[in-house]
């Protein structure tokens, strides 16, 4: 248990509260990770039925994670200033609505005000739920809440085109997403009712012996600790190496290994379900948060290595598909202890803020690694495109360590943060 400042932890949770704490927070995030997907396999409906381009499609998605990401650095600070549930609340509310708005919407400039509203409802999950989990969830079962919490995100990318385009092929677009509304409706009536597990306890400041006063902490203090940037850094360079598995690797390595179409077209599928598994996995690793930057390092070097057998080796069908589940393996069992590092590096009075800051990192390294990888697709420059990312890997194991080294020059902050 951390004794750090008992003040901001339940006197000892036991595992039935711990279990509906986690199942509340998952079922929210599967949801925000749900409503970033409704749009994208409704795109050919949608366009034909507003006249719009793809470009202007896609540009409805720049303005989601534009908002997402701005939204989820300030959204730390309303969560440690007014406490995660009624932030949660707010950012249920405006997905719902911004569902509902696509439902009904016949031109593109109301798509655009609803892409605006959704942007801001999804950015502020990750402060809410790491704040949560971090402040309510016993130590033991920490590293099971954050393995908990990934998978059920990537279960609501999964469950959204499995959805959407049935209702839509059946019904119409506008209905599909007025149903996405609803799911999220009758979670936040959900999350409503059962509000008493999202309750924190009130903190109380803490004064060193001898002081006749509490000294009050700046807002922006957590600044100007080097271990927010270090992990902000770190955040970056592991979502810009998803995106290109994501976005580019399945077609970069069909035209290296002259492996069919169908093979690779499995090849992101496999690897998110081996991810899935591999933070089920993780989550045991991490509950040992002693290990949190050797289990992130050596995760990444091995899924660095893997990354470069499509570069230098010759491979059939199967064992791409192999290396693929490999690598969704690995780095999804280190998923929690990644979470964890942060955990580790956070002052307790000030989690949202930082997991704020920290996690927009992911929304920026989308963004980023999206373009200038897509340049290099461009140009058939397929090679560059894998070698990119085995070096994005090869970053992270020196940034695992970079955040155990940063994280001791924060000790002498923490007391003012």
């Amino acid at each position: 248990m951390n004794t750090s400042n008992p003040a901001l932890q339940r006197p000892e949770p036991l595992v039935k509260s711990d279990f509906q704490l986690i199942s509340l927070v998952a079922v929210a995030h599967m949801f925000s990770h749900f409503a970033q997907l409704v749009l994208p396999p409704l795109f050919p409906f949608i366009k034909d039925s507003l006249q719009v381009s793809y470009a202007e499609l896609g540009f409805l998605m720049s303005i989601f994670f534009v908002v997402s990401c701005a939204v989820q650095a300030l959204s730390g600070f309303a969560v440690d200033r007014f406490g995660p549930r009624p932030v949660l609340y707010l950012g249920l509310s405006s997905l719902v609505l911004a569902n509902w708005g696509y439902a009904i919407s016949d031109s593109y400039t109301q798509m655009m005000f609803c892409a605006f509203l959704a942007g801001v409802g999804n950015g502020v999950f990750h402060p809410v739920d790491y704040t949560l989990l971090n402040r309510l969830v016993s130590p033991a079962r920490l590293g099971h809440a954050y393995s908990v919490h990934g998978i059920t995100g990537s279960l609501g990318w999964a469950v959204a085109p499995a959805l959407m385009v049935p209702i839509a092929l059946a019904f119409s677009w506008h209905v599909a997403l007025f149903v996405a509304g609803c799911i999220g409706f009758a979670i936040l009536g959900l999350l409503l009712f059962k509000r008493s597990e999202l309750e924190l306890p009130v903190i109380e400041k803490a004064k060193a012996p001898g002081e006749q006063h509490i000294k009050e902490e700046g807002t922006f203090d957590f600044l100007k600790i080097p271990v927010v940037w270090v992990c902000f850094s770190f955040f970056l360079l592991y979502s810009g190496a998803l995106s290109i598995i994501q976005a580019y690797a399945p077609e970069a390595v069909r035209h290296l290994q002259s492996v069919p179409l169908s093979v690779t077209a499995s090849c992101l599928t496999l690897y998110m379900v081996c991810s899935a598994f591999g933070m089920f996995l993780g989550g045991f690793l991490a509950s040992n948060a002693q290990r949190a930057e050797k289990v992130v390092g050596v995760a990444f070097f091995f899924a660095g290595c893997l990354s470069l057998s499509f570069v230098f080796a010759e491979l059939n069908g199967w064992q791409v598909l192999m290396i693929f589940g490999l690598m969704g393996l690995i780095s999804g069992s280190a998923s929690p202890s990644r979470d964890l590092l942060v955990k580790k590096s956070a002052p307790e009075n000030a989690t949202g803020r930082i997991y704020g800051v920290v996690y927009s990192g992911l929304d920026i390294g989308q963004a980023l690694s999206a373009f200038i990888f897509g340049v290099l697709m461009d140009h058939q420059n397929y090679t560059a495109v894998i070698l990119g990312l085995s070096s994005l890997q090869a970053v992270l194991v020196i940034g695992a360590l970079n955040v155990k080294r940063a994280r001791k020059d924060a000790t002498a902050h923490t007391s003012t943060v």
